[in-house]
């Protein structure tokens, strides 16, 4: 169900699990709500705003499914997008944290896949005593049967609470056939490069793409705190469900996760002049193709906070 929306500071609310309403509530400020609002972001298009009542706050894209801001109580914004992102529909939104689905990197169909270039729906929200939280879906359509002629269901919860942001992206197989897939959430980080490190990946099986991201490099970790000297695009194979991110920005961020079974670290050095030193990408994937057979359903999450 698409949702179209040229109003700000309108609440979410529902009649039933799949029926989406929105309602216009006079005499509230838009600094000083909590939950789940919907308002036009940049481009005119739909961005929902959530806000848990510690005043911690996300903001995510219909288009893409797209998680573009997380601001923790302080106010501070711990993710990134590009400069040179575009809101226009034509090209998925490069930054916050961009759907990888059912592909990650080159391959058959288009790079990472459909799911970044397509518009979610919103099918639940909630407003709990310590979070706020919505549930987006992507079911296929045209547009990805035309590169990709399965019948899936994506579900991906959102929620932020006190310092945290979580996500759990469920996918179905509605088809009468099996069908496999891979998948990575594409997180970027607000970071100084020069400073910034990952820890928790010492002793991971490493698939180094430079300088031939086409023939990775097999390699072993062996550093305690990974950096970001130059160029930065490696795999690391069954990565450990926590990592620790120090951002060089005073920030540690601790990375935790379920049925996300390698990272990636990713920056593209010089490649990108105008604003590689303010990011580094950390990416939970699951690279290894995951088979569903008909009605069977994988299940990831993610858990960033603040140590």
């Amino acid at each position: 169900m698409a949702m179209m929306v040229s109003v700000s500071n309108s609440f979410l609310t529902f009649n039933s699990p799949n029926h989406l309403r929105t309602s216009r509530r006079r005499g509230f400020c838009a600094m000083a709500t909590t939950g789940v609002r919907v308002t036009e972001g940049e481009g005119n298009l739909p961005k929902l705003v959530l806000t848990s009542p510690d005043k911690s706050e996300a903001e995510i894209y219909l288009f893409g499914g797209c998680v573009t801001s997380w601001k923790v109580a302080s106010g501070k914004d711990l993710l990134f997008v590009r400069p040179d992102a575009v809101f226009n529909k034509i090209k998925p939104i490069s930054g916050g944290i961009p759907h990888c689905f059912p592909q990650f990197g080159p391959g058959v169909i288009q790079q990472h896949g459909f799911g970044r270039n397509m518009d979610w729906s919103v099918v639940d929200s909630e407003n709990a005593v310590d979070n706020a939280a919505v549930t987006l879906e992507l079911k296929d359509g045209p547009y990805s049967r035309s590169m990709w002629d399965f019948a899936f269901h994506a579900l991906y919860k959102v929620v932020v609470g006190a310092d945290c942001l979580s996500t759990e992206l469920k996918i179905t197989n509605t088809d009468d056939k099996p069908f496999s897939f891979n998948t990575a959430l594409h997180t970027y980080f607000r970071a100084s490069v020069t400073g910034a490190s990952v820890k928790g990946l010492k002793g991971c099986k490493t698939l180094n793409k430079d300088p031939d991201p086409k023939n990775p490099i097999e390699g072993k970790e062996d550093r305690d705190a990974v950096t970001f000297p130059g160029f930065v695009d490696c795999v690391y194979l069954d990565a450990p469900n926590e990592l620790h991110f120090d951002n060089g920005l005073g920030d540690q961020i601790i990375i935790k996760n379920t049925n996300w079974s390698d990272a990636v670290l990713w920056n593209p050095h010089v490649q990108m002049e105008a604003c590689y030193r303010d990011f580094v990408c950390v990416e939970n994937a699951k690279l290894g193709d995951v088979k569903l057979e008909p009605g069977q359903s994988w299940t990831a999450t993610q858990l960033l906070s603040i140590s």
